[in-house]
């Protein structure tokens, strides 16, 4: 579903990623790990059009998109929610959510009066799927963290992509939470039919949901394999694990 070919993004000399290389397949949950700083946001925001490359390839579902804006990429299929949650504080979790179905139906010309009735059962079905139905009316700020995230994925879902980019999501969340979060991302692929991409510090989860797993350091992908393998790898344990 999406290959990245030799990305490379520098800014003011710094090289973000010097070359990275990735492959999802549909239906996967591909991890991307690494120190901090090894360039892992740069990558999804090379990815979801956020930031342009200065070389490489981003080919989605056999077409290139390299530099394409992001409501494009947007609309080609690819949704992302990043670490630092991006809602509309003051509007209800309802309101959130049918902005996003609505923007991707086109429809948000209409949004303070007829569109109000418009999109629904689409809204309400995602509320439902993500589990947040019992809070449609709750003002989003007012929110637990963890619901935030949640909504904040929510809202992803509302531009109905096949591919999901998860910067951290579980960051900031209580263990429970957390737990909630796990039981939700493994949902939306088995009944959603959603392929997930996430990058995570939580090397527990990581390795318990991720069926493949990239490894960053210094903007490079050193490798890209089973979590199996990457526990195992000489040079990821030198580069991440700390390990000599």
């Amino acid at each position: 579903m999406l290959r990245v070919e030799g990305l490379q993004k520098s800014f003011d000399g710094f090289m973000a990623v010097s070359s990275a290389d990735l492959r999802v397949g549909k239906g996967e949950i591909v991890a991307v790990i690494g120190p901090n700083g090894a360039g892992k946001t740069t990558l999804f925001r090379l990815i979801t059009g956020e930031h342009l490359p200065d070389k490489g390839r981003v080919i989605f579902k056999d077409e290139e998109i390299t530099g394409l804006p992001p409501h494009e990429i947007c609309r080609k299929g690819i949704g992302i929610s990043f670490q630092i949650v991006n809602i509309f504080q003051r509007m209800t979790v309802f309101d959130n959510v049918q902005v996003a179905v609505l923007a991707h139906q086109r429809k948000t010309g209409k949004l303070f009066s007829p569109a109000r009735a418009l999109a629904v059962e689409e809204t309400e079905k995602i509320l439902r799927n993500v589990g947040l139905i019992e809070k449609t009316r709750s003002v989003s700020g007012s929110l637990s963290h963890g619901d935030q995230k949640v909504l904040e994925i929510a809202i992803a879902l509302g531009s109905n992509p096949d591919l999901l980019i998860l910067d951290e999501p579980t960051a900031g969340m209580a263990r429970e939470e957390t737990s909630a979060a796990i039981d939700l991302i493994h949902r939306m692929t088995d009944e959603l039919g959603l392929t997930i991409l996430f990058c995570e510090h939580d090397m527990d989860l990581v390795f318990s949901i991720a069926g493949r797993i990239m490894v960053m350091h210094q903007g490079k992908s050193i490798i890209e394999a089973s979590p199996d393998e990457v526990r195992s790898n000489k040079q990821v344990q030198e580069a991440y694990l700390g390990v000599s």
